[in-house]
């Protein structure tokens, strides 16, 4: 079994302007199929349109802003879940007073930025 409080855990570089990643679960605790991230996006800022093969799920825990996609934009808040299909592109933006943090959860291998 695997217990840790995400705020230990170190941040890394996402490439993105305003954009903290932390991996809660990945290959070195043992996980094979799925990871999870707690990502937290500033306010006023965006992350860059992008795709991937595989599907991920997404449970906003604070903040809010939109997510776009094709297009179209939907708001999402604090309670918000996600459904991402494999390819759809999608961006993340935070429109609030405080950062969004999210947890997402991916397939792997996660390939960024196709």
């Amino acid at each position: 079994m695997y217990i840790k409080d995400y705020r230990d855990l170190p941040v890394e570089a996402s490439g993105v302007d305003g954009l903290t990643v932390r991996w809660a679960i990945n290959a070195s605790q043992g996980a094979n199929n799925f990871g999870m991230r707690v990502m937290e996006l500033e306010p006023g800022k965006s992350s860059q349109m992008h795709q991937h093969d595989n599907e991920h799920e997404i449970y906003v825990l604070a903040g809010g802003g939109e997510v776009e996609t094709d297009g179209s934009t939907h708001p999402v808040s604090e309670g918000s879940v996600l459904y991402i299909a494999p390819n759809e592109p999608h961006q993340f933006h935070n429109t609030g007073a405080q950062a969004m943090r999210f947890v997402d959860v991916v397939m792997f291998p996660i390939i960024l930025n196709k």
